[in-house]
């Protein structure tokens, strides 16, 4: 499909594009919005990144255009169920977006924050309501929302949801959803838990598929480091203090961690945040926009927190810690070479990670390019044969439910990371020479 006024859209969402400066579908765009239009229901396997959000935002906008009638008080016409606070806030700004030049209402519901000015939203009834589960179920519970008219639901993201926990509150919502609906359902993966859910919620679906994650992958700069887990931290300063580093996103597996690495680099120079389901919603909304703005220049998150992490001109992903789950690392690394744009994913592996490198490298089907002239390379950690670290803790808290929460994890089995005897200003100096290497 060449453009999206070919694929008959209504003129107010033409016009926002064009404002936008949105001119050609992406592949995911160009393979679903027919199928929606039509009104069919659809199995959707995409990734962060490819489109998809305005891939059911649009054909959404311009089915409310076509069928105009106001939503019943406490209801909804349309439901977007999403895994997190900020992929909620996300697509709500999307829709909105697209919907500037049309008689549009819409509602962001998740927890964190407290619930009067969500529940009044809901009073007279909105289009579209955007929702993370937890706090929807609480709302539902509590009388303020009602779900029996809706005409379309959406679930966003459903792979994460279920990693998240999130099962049992989607069986409830949708015991509460009227027969009669169109059913759309985004997933990054199809593992066999995907394919129950979209079996069990969609009648006679189109599929559409894009962009593997593979393909992602290979269109990315990967790098590996290998480290002392005592000297990470002067290890990413390194990094992130090339001029080429434009805004980062960094990867910890542990919240308490995320705060002392982002701690440690504003500390020494490097606008700094971290975000993560302990933070305030406030504090999450303020970190988001200063990354945004560009006063933030690098981001601290966990796997969790960075699902809302939609900024196009992210140039480098780190990862502080390797995810010990492979699936994990392309989600990750999809954070960068957006819209078109190259980017460089580089990892620092201690010797207690080095097997879970090993499994990201079966994961992607090829071996991530080490690098080892910097000042802080440890061959102890590249010839590790150590079993990995064991993670305490299991899922976490109901906190997660509410959105912003979930795996909480335990203690990595070692004692906290300490900072090495190597001061950061030693490697940044000892490193000058070496920036072109890694940006």
């Amino acid at each position: 499909m060449s453009s999206f006024k070919a694929l008959g859209l209504a003129a107010p969402i033409l016009q926002a594009l064009d404002g936008e400066g949105y001119t050609t579908p992406t592949p995911i765009q160009a393979g679903a919005i027919p199928h929606l239009m039509e009104g069919k229901d659809l199995l959707g396997l995409a990734q962060t990144g490819t489109g998809k959000t305005a891939a059911f935002a649009l054909p959404i906008l311009h089915y409310l255009l076509e069928h105009p009638r106001k939503a019943a008080p406490r209801s909804a016409r349309v439901l977007v169920l999403a895994p997190t606070r900020e992929l909620v806030a996300q697509i709500g700004d999307n829709f909105a977006a697209y919907a500037r030049h049309m008689k549009f209402s819409h509602a962001v519901i998740f927890g964190g924050v407290g619930q009067n000015r969500q529940v009044e939203a809901m009073k007279r009834g909105v289009d579209v309501m955007v929702a993370a589960p937890g706090r929807l179920l609480d709302l539902v519970g509590q009388g303020h929302i009602d779900l029996s008219t809706l005409e379309i639901v959406v679930l966003d993201e459903a792979d994460r949801m279920l990693d998240m926990g999130f099962v049992h509150d989607i069986r409830r919502i949708v015991a509460r959803l009227p027969e009669k609906r169109q059913t759309l359902l985004f997933s990054a993966t199809m593992p066999s838990s995907i394919r129950e859910l979209a079996h069990s919620l969609l009648k006679d679906p189109e599929t559409v598929q894009v962009t593997p994650e593979s393909s992602t992958v290979d269109r990315i700069r990967q790098a590996v480091l290998f480290v002392d887990s005592t000297q990470k931290k002067e290890a990413l300063m390194m990094l992130v203090n090339s001029d080429r580093v434009v805004r980062a996103v960094v990867f910890t597996l542990m919240k308490h961690e995320a705060n002392k690495v982002a701690e440690y680099l504003s500390k020494n120079g490097i606008p700094a945040a971290a975000i993560h389901g302990n933070k305030s919603q406030g504090a999450r909304e303020r970190a988001m926009q200063g990354f945004r703005d560009g006063s933030v220049r690098v981001l601290v998150a966990t796997d969790i927190a960075a699902r809302g992490i939609d900024v196009d001109e992210v140039s480098h992903v780190f990862n502080y810690d390797l995810p010990n789950v492979p699936e994990a690392y392309v989600h990750r690394i999809g954070r960068t070479a957006r819209a078109g744009r190259d980017g460089w994913a580089v990892s620092l592996c201690d010797a207690e990670q080095r097997a879970w490198l090993r499994d990201i490298e079966k994961r992607i089907g090829k071996a991530v390019p080490v690098i080892t002239d910097h000042p802080y390379h440890s061959a102890d950690a590249q010839n590790s044969t150590l079993p990995p670290p064991v993670l305490g803790g299991g899922r976490g808290g109901r906190g997660g439910r509410n959105g912003g929460g979930g795996r909480a994890g335990g203690g990595r089995g070692r004692s906290s990371q300490q900072s090495g005897s190597r001061s950061a200003g030693a490697g940044q100096g000892g490193a000058r020479n070496r920036r072109r290497r890694f940006s």
